[in-house]
């Protein structure tokens, strides 16, 4: 883990992760964003089933600060989404790289632009002192 970033998936410019596992990939918002919004108090989950293409706006995430989108790494269809955050919209912020992934997506094409945990971390500068 380089910081705060886990090293065993890729990020977004638009600080979305994105973790390849067998079937697709699953997807959440790094530490960075999380804490950059702050208390997040409703997450708009997608429908299971949906078609998204690559950059496309798939939710919307509610904090106390403000309103945010989470984008889509690549073109496919929604195959699962965290329900849990209905009710437990705060676990993004306790734990935005395990309890708190947001979808799953069975991509229909490739994810570009991704990049490394160090990169990643290079481009959003130290962690925050605790």
């Amino acid at each position: 883990m380089t910081g705060k970033v886990p090293e065993d998936r890729r990020y977004t410019a638009s600080h979305e992760w994105v973790r390849s596992e067998e079937g697709g990939l699953t997807i959440g918002i790094s530490d960075h964003a999380q804490s950059e919004l702050t208390d997040i108090v409703f997450v708009d989950l997608p429908a299971v089933g949906r078609e998204v293409k690559a950059g496309e706006s798939v939710l919307v995430l509610e904090s106390v600060k403000t309103v945010a989108d989470v984008y889509a790494p690549a073109p496919g269809r929604i195959a699962a989404v965290n329900d849990g955050l209905k009710a437990h919209p705060e676990w993004i912020n306790q734990d935005p790289y395990g309890k708190g992934w947001i979808y799953r997506l069975q991509p229909t094409g490739e994810a570009t632009g991704l990049l490394d945990a160090r990169a990643y971390a290079a481009k959003t500068g130290p962690p925050a002192a605790p």
